[in-house]
């Protein structure tokens, strides 16, 4: 079979919802930024034509705030993904945050309109110095309350370029037809794929499961999905597990889903669509399926990261009875 490749979609520029940016302190001097390539250095950001302005115009007050911060010594980094109602800041700095500094960030919360501003020192988990609002972000409709510096597609035309071509390349359904995700995060995917058929979501990070499984018990929709804590890497899904799924759904991290390909290979599953954000990463996956007798039904590049040499990629891989 002749694989099918889409036109690529571009996304547009000043676009992009999600910065995690870092920052240090020197002598007195912060910078705020992404870090040079292969260095702690940080390049100091003073304007973006790739993040929402909505975000550049927070830079330089974020400058202002961390300057003021005991808890900022001399590195930290800065999360920042702008929800439906707002930005939903992350502050992860290199001392513990004092009372003096919670008041300031308070204060920033309120002047900017941030729903919540999370905090945590070191590799600590986070914890909220401030909620205003209950954060949300909508996937396919349905309200989600994400953990703190959590996932989100680069951008909400990226994320509906995704879903499309996700949706395309699903099989005809039954009633009582099934599909396995796997590395389902806070529901990016989960709720567009629940309106096809029943849902069994598998995701490695708590607070991740959490979101989601919270909008599936607030949204009445525990009879379409269910999504289960797993590492995927330390413990992937076994291929009994998939035995009778109409098809399996995967969007894993940048590094690709290794472990977990020896068992989806042998699955037998029909139909599996895979996203990725790495085409070296898919390469070395699809390779695995494709010794295990899967071809490529079709292909849709999306550019969601302009100006680098990553693609998003959702590849429709088929198993011919």
């Amino acid at each position: 079979m002749d694989a099918q490749v889409a036109a690529l979609v571009e996304t547009p520029l000043r676009a992009r919802r999600r910065a995690d940016l870092g920052a240090t302190r020197k002598a007195g001097e912060i910078s705020l930024g992404l870090h040079r390539s292969g260095s702690p250095a940080v390049v100091d950001m003073l304007e973006c034509v790739l993040l929402l302005p909505e975000i550049v115009s927070l830079l330089p007050d974020l400058r202002i705030l961390l300057r003021s911060l005991q808890a900022f010594r001399s590195a930290g980094s800065v999360v920042i993904n702008w929800l439906d109602n707002g930005p939903d800041i992350l502050l992860r700095m290199d001392a513990e945050f004092t009372g003096p500094d919670r008041t300031k960030i308070i204060a920033f919360a309120r002047a900017h309109n941030a729903p919540r501003i999370s905090i945590a020192t070191g590799t600590d988990l986070p914890e909220p110095a401030v909620i205003l609002q209950t954060p949300v972000i909508s996937f396919s409709g349905i309200p989600v309350d994400p953990p703190a510096g959590g996932f989100l597609q680069a951008s909400r035309e990226g994320e509906a370029a995704i879903i499309a071509a996700t949706i395309a390349g699903l099989p005809k359904f039954t009633a009582k037809s099934r599909i396995v995700e796997l590395f389902a995060g806070s529901g990016t995917l989960s709720f567009a794929l629940a309106q096809h058929a029943r849902v069994e979501a598998y995701e490695g990070d708590a607070s991740a499961v959490q979101a989601q499984d919270k909008a599936i018990r607030l949204n009445n929709l525990a009879g379409r999905m269910r999504v289960t804590q797993r590492d995927l890497h330390r413990r992937p899904l076994q291929t009994a597990d998939m035995a009778g799924a109409k098809a399996v759904v995967l969007d894993p991290p940048f590094s690709g889903a290794t472990t977990q390909m020896r068992f989806l290979a042998a699955s037998g599953v029909a139909r599996i669509i895979y996203i990725s954000c790495n085409p070296d990463a898919l390469a070395t996956d699809a390779a695995v399926l494709r010794r295990a007798g899967y071809t490529v039904r079709n292909a849709t590049p999306i550019d969601q990261f302009p100006y680098s040499e990553n693609v998003e990629s959702v590849v429709v891989f088929e198993k011919l009875k």
